[in-house]
């Protein structure tokens, strides 16, 4: 048997070994503390397995949280959101989000760094209906903003909306990004429509941000900067990259200060 798989982790407040530190935590502890609307565990699940799936991903929501400068709730997205460990797989995933059940999932033996791509899909899902006023609840607000839905005014929307520009429109705001030309050009080459859609192009860039952020965590994020995809530019590279993570900086300082000043019961 293959001894576990080590992750990488290192920020503020990790002065304390994660590993002994987490060790306790169970995935009753990660419902209580970000107050997700429910967690399931595979009935094929070991115990140890289980207890140390917790104790990585209650770390990288920590981190997470703290990367995005928001509260608890911002990660449960109100407790909208359910998660679930080893239940559902797909065969080569490791991880994903099911829009029609608002549900998180990492497979029993999830890679590392999946997490902050499908939890932005999450997000991406949940802000539909509250930045526009006719989006649909099956649809994703990066693609609500690229049919062109009507928005609903508010400050926070408007920085919502200057991320999806700075990953899906070039430096003048008149054609397409050089990530989405180069997403749509692979498309073509392996003939199919998925690295272009607006909803995985704009959970890459979000990947990107949260690697970028001073505090690292590969259970996290990870593969933005050296793996095959990212040598294709299938992520942000460049000014591009730096222009997205000013937006969502910009975005989640404004978005965690109105969630902090409204408490988590409002």
């Amino acid at each position: 048997m293959h001894p576990p798989r080590q992750f990488y982790r290192r920020g503020l407040n990790h002065l304390q070994s994660s590993a002994s530190r987490s060790a306790s935590v169970t995935f009753v502890d990660v419902r209580k503390r970000f107050g997700f609307r429910s967690i399931s565990i595979g009935r094929w699940v070991k115990a140890d397995e289980r207890d140390r799936a917790a104790g990585l991903f209650y770390d990288a929501l920590v981190d997470l949280m703290a990367i995005l400068q928001g509260p608890e709730t911002l990660i449960s997205m109100r407790g909208a959101l359910s998660f679930q460990y080893g239940i559902g797989g797909r065969p080569g995933i490791s991880a994903f989000y099911d829009p029609s059940a608002r549900s998180f999932s990492l497979a029993k033996n999830a890679g590392p760094g999946s997490i902050a791509h499908e939890w932005f899909h999450a997000l991406d899902h949940y802000l539909a209906e509250k930045v526009f006023s006719d989006a649909g609840r099956d649809m994703y607000a990066s693609e609500a903003w690229m049919q062109e839905a009507t928005p609903i005014p508010h400050p926070i929307n408007d920085c919502l909306f200057a991320c999806f520009r700075a990953i899906m429109l070039d430096e003048n705001g008149e054609g397409p990004s050089e990530l989405v030309r180069i997403s749509v050009q692979v498309d073509k080459e392996q003939r199919s429509d998925y690295f272009s859609q607006p909803v995985e192009l704009c959970a890459r860039a979000f990947e990107a941000f949260v690697q970028d952020a001073s505090i690292s965590n590969n259970f996290l994020v990870a593969g933005t900067k050296a793996t095959a995809e990212a040598r294709r530019g299938l992520y942000p590279m460049g000014a591009q990259r730096e222009r997205i993570n000013a937006a969502f900086g910009d975005y989640f300082f404004a978005l965690g200060r109105a969630l902090a000043n409204t408490g988590t019961n409002s």
